[in-house]
Order: structure tokens, then C-alpha cells, then sequence
């Protein structure tokens, strides 16, 4: 028994300590994906608007300002810590999404995009949502977590964007999901839920601009050698990937992705290399399932539920009290149903 608690105490510890790094490379990761050539691909490959046009003119032209970057703190009315960790600002947007009534948003990068046709530079149309998701079972469908940060997106131009009946003046919003540990079925693919039309009675429907206001894009990275290994997917594999050096990342998205590896990129494709093993998150199914294995069986199953779920609540000072009060983490353990009162 003393030895299963010593390792229950051992394994809740790592975990904390691999939550820091965590964070440290997450901080890493959204630097790089904020960079304008790797939106510019993206956008290219996920925005219908796009298709037509070079990265060069995406990155250029039609992605107004800097990516402000931020720290997510999704759940409504919960008190959030938001870090900034970019000192330019695209004009006229915050990372931040708040209401009296709703709560707050972080985002982790949102920037505004001119349509391209649009004549006047001020004449800007979309408003553009890039989130980093390494957990694609976190408790719930992240789809359904995309089309929430779109509603936000929607609703949250009221006032700065329109006011009162002027609803002609909404803007379309994207939430585009970098998923890159997705289960075997869902690996290099690219879905886009969007609101289309559907003819009852008849065949008369609206002007595309007029109900073509949300899309959620969900982009599923797989493997080099595997089905569907190509274009974006090979291109954000590339970048995000743990097993690559930092000179083979930049000798393939110099070459075959056309990537100009100027002093800043460089240095962040690097820092995102040296932190690649703060990433836990398959470390931490491993950890599962070594612990199974072991013969940990319930109880160690039980602290892994619980410390899965404090780590998504971002309830980080349970979690360490955890591993130093036993009746605290029986409670825990109550609380959210994992073990039974009696």
C-alpha cells in the first residue's frame, strides 16, 4: 500500500512539474504559429477567400497588423490568468472576449484579414481565430468548443463593429484548430463546418455574404508516410513536430515550403525544438498506460481521471495540494464522481 501512495505522490508530482513546461512551450508554439507566412499557409489551405491567392499576398497584402497573442481561459465565468506575451497589437482587436453577463474569452491568436476584391485598405472583413489544441478528447468535442469561440467571435462585434439594426456590417469570423495529437481516424484531415443553406420549400436562398459569417476548421495532423501527408498538413507537422531538429525543420521549410528563415523565425523554430519535451500530453498516455500495466489498475485509474480533469479546469492549486493531502484528494476524488461517498 505504501508503495502504491509513493508512486501515486511520484506520478501527480511529474505531472505538475511537466504542466510548467508545458506552458513554456505552448508560449513557444504560438509565437511560431502567429508568424504571418505560417497564418499566410493556413489561410490558404482553411479560408474559401484564399484559395486563389500566393502565401506572399496573404502574408502581405490581406493580414492587417501583428497577431496579438494570448493565454486561453475558455470556461464561462471562471476567473481566468491571461499572460500577453506580444507587444504589438492589431488595431481595433484584443485577445480579450468579455461581457457583464458571459464571462471571458483568451484567445490564443486573433487578428483581422482584408477579403481579397476589398479596394479600400480600411474595408476589412474577416476576423480570424488560430488555436493550438493538443488534447483532442478533452471531455468533451472540440468542434464544439470552435463553434463557441465563432459565436463569441460574432456576438462580441457588437458595438465596435455594428450597433443597433445594422447587422449588413457583421463580420465573418474563423476559428481555425491545429490538433496535433488527434486519434488514428481523424489523422491528416482538414473539416470545415460552415452554414450552408438548405431549400425547404422552393429554391430561392440569400447572397452567399449574407449567412456565410461562421466557419470552423479543424486541421488533423498525422504522420510522414501516412494517407493524406501533404500540402498544410505536412507543412504544420513539420513545424510542430518533436521528433525533427531544429536544422531539419528549417532546411524543409526553406526548400519545399518556400519559408524565408529570417533571425526571429529561426530563433523561434529553435526555442520551440528545445522545449519540445515540455509537451506531455503523449507522454502522459503513455504514463496511463504503463500504469495499467504495472498493476496500478482502479486506484491509479482513478488519479489519472482526477488529475486529467484538474489539469483541463487549469486547477492547479488542487492538483498540488493533491499530492500532499490525502483526504483533499479523496474529496476531489468525490466530487467529480470518480469514486463513490461511501
Amino acid at each position: 500500500m505504501g508503495k502504491l501512495l509513493w508512486e501515486r505522490e511520484t506520478y501527480l508530482s511529474r505531472i505538475i512539474a511537466q504542466t510548467q513546461s508545458n506552458a513554456t512551450y505552448d508560449e513557444a508554439a504560438k509565437k511560431l504559429l502567429a508568424n504571418k507566412i505560417v497564418l499566410a499557409h493556413i489561410l490558404k489551405e482553411c479560408a474559401t477567400e484564399y484559395r486563389e491567392c500566393t502565401v506572399e499576398e496573404i502574408a502581405t497584402q490581406y493580414i492587417q497588423g501583428e497577431p496579438e497573442i494570448g493565454v486561453v481561459g475558455v470556461h464561462k465565468d471562471e476567473s481566468n490568468v491571461r499572460t500577453q506575451t506580444t507587444t504589438s497589437v492589431v488595431e481595433g482587436v484584443a485577445v480579450e472576449d468579455s461581457s457583464l453577463t458571459e464571462g471571458k474569452v483568451y484567445y490564443d491568436i486573433r487578428f483581422h484579414a482584408m477579403a481579397p476584391g476589398k479596394e479600400q485598405v480600411g474595408d476589412i472583413r474577416l476576423i480570424m481565430n488560430v488555436e493550438a489544441q493538443n488534447r483532442f478528447r478533452p471531455g468533451y468535442p472540440i468542434v464544439k468548443r470552435g463553434v463557441y469561440y465563432g459565436g463569441r467571435l460574432l456576438s462580441s462585434q457588437y458595438g465596435p463593429v455594428f450597433t443597433n439594426v445594422e447587422y449588413d456590417k457583421i463580420r465573418k469570423v474563423y476559428s481555425i484548430w491545429i490538433c496535433t495529437n488527434p486519434p488514428k481516424e481523424f489523422r491528416n484531415t482538414i473539416t470545415r463546418y460552415a452554414i450552408q443553406p438548405e431549400c425547404l420549400v422552393g429554391n430561392t436562398v440569400e447572397s452567399r455574404e449574407n449567412y456565410d459569417l461562421l466557419s470552423v476548421v479543424m486541421v488533423c495532423l498525422g504522420e510522414p508516410g501516412t494517407e493524406g501527408y501533404a500540402g498544410l498538413l505536412e507543412f504544420l507537422e513539420v513545424l510542430f513536430s518533436q521528433d525533427r531538429t531544429a536544422e531539419e525543420k528549417k532546411r524543409i521549410l526553406e526548400s519545399d515550403f518556400d519559408v524565408p528563415m529570417t533571425e526571429q523565425f529561426e530563433r523561434e523554430v529553435r526555442d520551440m525544438c528545445n522545449l519540445s519535451e515540455g509537451v506531455y500530453e503523449k507522454g502522459l498516455e503513455r504514463g496511463f498506460e504503463q500504469g495499467i500495466e504495472q498493476g496500478f489498475h482502479n486506484g491509479q485509474n482513478q488519479i489519472n481521471r482526477l488529475t486529467s480533469i484538474l489539469l483541463e479546469k487549469n486547477l492547479m492549486d488542487d492538483l498540488r495540494r493533491c499530492t500532499e493531502d490525502k483526504d483533499y484528494q479523496r474529496e476531489l476524488l468525490v466530487k467529480y464522481k470518480i469514486i463513490s461517498e461511501a
